[in-house]
């Protein structure tokens, strides 16, 4: 599990929403809800931790982006966000570090 960690932490990373787009458009992207850790959702899904990330869906902690907030964030293409991936998807979290 530590050798995991240790690979999706180098996979860390911040990204553009102008550069995210493209994973939207083919169904890949995922919101995580700032409350949990990037990096553990990560690990979770990349581990199959089926328990996690279902209880994480259901109580909408992560999730596919709302229409809401496709548009907002269309509307700001330079909006940044902490990503990582986790083949297929792209996790996301809206980025503190706004500059």
């Amino acid at each position: 599990m530590e050798d995991l960690k240790a690979r999706l932490v180098e996979n860390l990373d911040v990204a553009e929403w102008d550069w995210l787009v493209p994973h939207v458009k083919r169904d890949a992207l995922v919101v995580v809800n700032p409350d949990l850790d990037l990096l553990d959702v990560g690990v979770a899904i990349a581990s199959d931790n089926v328990s996690s990330v279902q209880r994480w869906i259901s109580e909408a902690l992560i999730a596919k982006p709302s229409p809401e907030q496709l548009s907002d964030w269309n509307q700001n293409r330079t909006k940044k966000f902490d990503t990582i991936i986790v083949d297929p998807f792209v996790l996301v979290q809206e980025s503190s570090t706004q500059d």
